[in-house]
């Protein structure tokens, strides 16, 4: 497909329809992006196609060959965590992504975890229906698109939520008895990960290493269980729009298809999928507490006519809904001479500006610069 082609299928397509009489009905069905795949679509509804504008600036960018950085966590605990520090520290400025290997969480773990998704979605609609919700305070809740109903363009995939963050009181009764060993298993051994993670990046920051931790970085967590389907028209839709993350760190899980991009150097990178291993990146309350020395970055998801793929990433918020919390750089990182670039300002005043504005809007960030 050239360029005229694209802009010229994607005007007849979305124009001079009724968006948010077609965005009700698809929610109506609650059976998600998977429903639209079982039923045999052979054209991708107009919700999904994104504006002409954005498939033609698609078409003529390109794509670079870079690589996100590897780290090997094996010595963690020994003599080689001056060495690993300096790779968190190279890695989360520039880069604000990096993969990690010999992270401590068995290759069982993670791949039980994948197929526990992956049979969530593919069990009975009625089944997954229980869990279909667009409640907030839902610590459990399935649907597709959590800005649905806002988005200018809705993206190719559906989510199972698993969150601390509306209220602590999770019991793991609440997740899907399909999956409900493998979340339970997994989120014991991320939340541990995220714990040593935390302790490198404060090293990195030339912090204590307890800094982050006794500041509650990894205190709660948003577990989405990504499900996208093989899509039909991938060139006219992606998997997740372009965004950073809302959280202090977020490690993901994702299977062996691939689809995630880093946008680094003006450029879209592919995060290549590594056996056993699993993405790191910096979020943007982490970027903000470090005054700008770790980068949050963009990234997205691309479709694919390959699939399903299953990604599992773990967001670590470091706050809860009930308590008001309030974050800003930190005293130890400024001074005259590097002074703080953004103002104090509470976690509930960054999620209002964050999620009422659709996915693909620029973070909160600029907002809370002094």
């Amino acid at each position: 497909m050239d360029i005229s082609d694209a802009s010229r299928t994607t005007t007849q397509t979305v124009t001079d329809y009724d968006r948010a009489k077609e965005v009700q009905a698809f929610d109506d069905t609650k059976a998600g992006v998977k429903g639209l795949v079982d039923a045999g679509i052979v054209n991708i509804p107009r919700i999904f196609i994104r504006p002409p504008e954005e498939l033609v600036e698609e078409l003529t960018s390109h794509q670079t060959n870079f690589q996100v950085p590897v780290i090997d966590l094996d010595g963690v605990r020994g003599n080689k965590l001056e060495e690993i520090v300096d790779q968190v520290r190279a890695a989360a400025e520039p880069w604000g992504f990096f993969q990690v290997v010999n992270h401590g969480i068995p290759l069982n773990v993670l791949e039980e975890m994948i197929e526990g998704i992956r049979k969530f979605n593919e069990q009975d609609v009625e089944l997954k229906k229980e869990f279909y919700t667009r409640d907030q305070t839902r610590n459990v809740r399935f649907n597709s698109n959590f800005d649905l109903h806002y988005s200018r363009t809705a993206n190719w995939r559906d989510t199972l939520t698993i969150s601390t963050v509306a209220s602590t009181n999770l019991d793991p009764n609440e997740y899907p008895e399909v999956c409900r060993d493998a979340a339970r298993e997994y989120i014991k051994n991320v939340t541990k990960l995220a714990e040593t993670l935390f302790e490198l990046l404060s090293l990195a920051l030339g912090l204590k290493a307890e800094h982050l931790l006794e500041i509650g970085c990894p205190k709660e967590y948003i577990l989405l269980c990504q499900y996208y389907p093989p899509c039909p028209q991938p060139d006219l839709t992606l998997g997740a729009t372009g965004h950073s993350d809302p959280s202090f760190l977020t490690i993901l899980l994702q299977d062996q298809i691939g689809g995630l991009q880093v946008f680094h150097d003006n450029q879209w990178v592919g995060v290549q999928p590594i056996v056993g291993g699993l993405v790191v990146n910096i979020g943007d309350f982490l970027q903000i507490i470090s005054n700008d020395k770790f980068k949050s970055v963009k990234h997205r998801v691309v479709a694919s006519q390959v699939g399903p793929r299953v990604s599992v990433p773990c967001f670590f918020m470091g706050h809860n809904a009930e308590i008001p919390k309030s974050y800003g750089p930190i005293k130890e990182l400024t001074s005259a001479e590097n002074p703080p670039i953004y103002r104090d300002f509470l976690a509930s005043e960054y999620f209002s500006k964050r999620f009422s504005t659709v996915l693909d809007d620029n973070s909160p960030l600029h907002q809370l610069k002094l």
